[in-house]
Parts: C-alpha cells; sequence; structure tokens
C-alpha cells in the first residue's frame, strides 16, 4: 500500500463528513443525496421552490439509516447562498463538500432565446456554482477544516450541442472552464474541484414523452441504455471520497460511452 493512503475498504468512506447537494428533490440531486448518505455522508438537501420534495427525501435516508436535512435558498443570492453555508455548518457542525447540482434546462430555438432566458440560464448554470463554491472556499479558508472538495454537474452538452440547447450547452461549458479555474485557485486551501458530465438520465416519463430521442439514444450509446441517478451518484461519490485524493481540475464523463461515437 502506497504511504498515506487509506485502505481500500475506507475509500469511499465520507462518514462524519458534511455535504451540500443543491437541487436535491431532482432526479439526479436525490439520487447523489442517498448515495451520499449511504456512504455516511451527512447531507444538506438544498431545494429552491420544491420543498416538499426535499423533505421526503430527508424522512427516505434517515428510513434508511442515514442523516439528512433539508434547507431551501436561491442560489442566485448572495444572501441566500452564505445562509445556507451556515446552516449547513450549524446542522452538522462543519462543512466538507458541495455538489453543485441544481440546473434548468428549458428547450428553445435560439432565434427564439429571450436576453432574459440567456440571463437566468446562466445565472442558474454557472453563477450559482460559481457563487457557492466561493461561498464554500470563504468557509474553508476561516475554518479549522483546512480540505475540502466541490463536484459540479455539468454535462456532455458542455461538449457538443443539441438543437434547443444553445444557452444550455453554453452554460454547461462555462461551468466546465470554471471547475479548472476554481481547480487551480482552490487548491492551496486543501479543496479539489471537479466535474461529472451527464449523458441522457432516465426520468420518470422519458420513454413516454421522447420516445424517438430515447431509442436514438440507446441505438448510439455503446452500453445501450439510458443512465440512471446513481450511475451520476457514483461518480460523485468518486470524486469526493479520497479514492480520488489526487485528481482535481477533472471532467469525469458519464454517458454510456455515447461521447466516444465518432461525429463523422
Amino acid at each position: 500500500m502506497a504511504v498515506g493512503a487509506p485502505p481500500v475498504a475506507a475509500l469511499l468512506d465520507l462518514a462524519g463528513r458534511s455535504v451540500i447537494v443543491t437541487g436535491a428533490s431532482g432526479g439526479i440531486g436525490s439520487g447523489v443525496a442517498g448515495r451520499l448518505a449511504e456512504a455516511g455522508a451527512n447531507v444538506i438537501c438544498h431545494y429552491h421552490g420544491n420543498r416538499a420534495a426535499a423533505e421526503n427525501l430527508v424522512s427516505q435516508i434517515g428510513q434508511a439509516g442515514g442523516t439528512a436535512a433539508a434547507c431551501g435558498a436561491d442560489l442566485t443570492d448572495e444572501a441566500d447562498t452564505e445562509a445556507l453555508v451556515r446552516e449547513a455548518v450549524k446542522q452538522f457542525g462543519g462543512l466538507y463538500g458541495v455538489v453543485n447540482n441544481a440546473g434548468h434546462q428549458p428547450v428553445e430555438p435560439l432565434t427564439e432565446i429571450s436576453q432574459a432566458n440567456w440571463a437566468r440560464m446562466m445565472a442558474v448554470n454557472a453563477g450559482g456554482p460559481f457563487l457557492l463554491t466561493r461561498v464554500f472556499a470563504d468557509y474553508v479558508r476561516t475554518s479549522a477544516s483546512g480540505s475540502g472538495a466541490v463536484v459540479n454537474i455539468a454535462s456532455i452538452e458542455g461538449y457538443q450541442p443539441a438543437r434547443g440547447h444553445a444557452h444550455y450547452a453554453a452554460s454547461k461549458a462555462a461551468l466546465l472552464m470554471f471547475t479548472r479555474a476554481a481547480a487551480l485557485e482552490l487548491g492551496a486551501l486543501g479543496i479539489r474541484v471537479n466535474a461529472v458530465s451527464p449523458g441522457l438520465v432516465h426520468r420518470e416519463g422519458i420513454e413516454e414523452g421522447w420516445p424517438d430521442g430515447v431509442a436514438r439514444w440507446k441505438k448510439a450509446a455503446p452500453l445501450g441504455r439510458l443512465g440512471q441517478p446513481e450511475d451520476i451518484a457514483d461518480a460523485v461519490l468518486f470524486l469526493l471520497s479520497d479514492a480520488a485524493r489526487w485528481i482535481t481540475g477533472a471532467d469525469l464523463l458519464v454517458d454510456g460511452g455515447v461521447s466516444a461515437r465518432p461525429t463523422w
């Protein structure tokens, strides 16, 4: 075993570490929150509008033997974001990590995107992760923790655009570059910053609502299926854990291999 490396059995153990998962009331967010709790983390399940879903998730985590709390915040608002971090520290006595999962994904043709809609997309998908990461870094710098980890949920559309998603793809590309820039600057504080870029992930009703898209995806993906929230959650768990202790500024593609297909 390498000097200083934890034993294999402890690599994914987050016991005693508290993590904020933003947008935890959604499909990927709830999967991430549940998986991190299963790994022993104290999870702050953030929500913006859907308090009932977040509180139901907290209840489910508790019934499974985990520890979680729900907290609402507008992540485009600095005071709200600072309050979220304070609440996490108050609830669990400290804060180890942040998963910037909350996002916005309307479908609009480029010629119909208003300036307001473009600005909203950037504020939520890029501005929110920036603000929470900055506030988290302030906490780490002024506390005795001395280390931490951030995982940004980006998208394969940060590399490959889709019709109707010009603003979404641009916001995820911005998030990927922010991930690298934050890793560069925050490493001195002991904070690792990485990203996970999901492909198409199953959500309730997607097969019925978009049958042609699902069929095209399954045909294109080498592994032949849609992702599940747990597929993304396990990538997040890895990047938060000691198994990824020397990884920062990276983006982990979790897309069933669809990005491996040739484009010509």
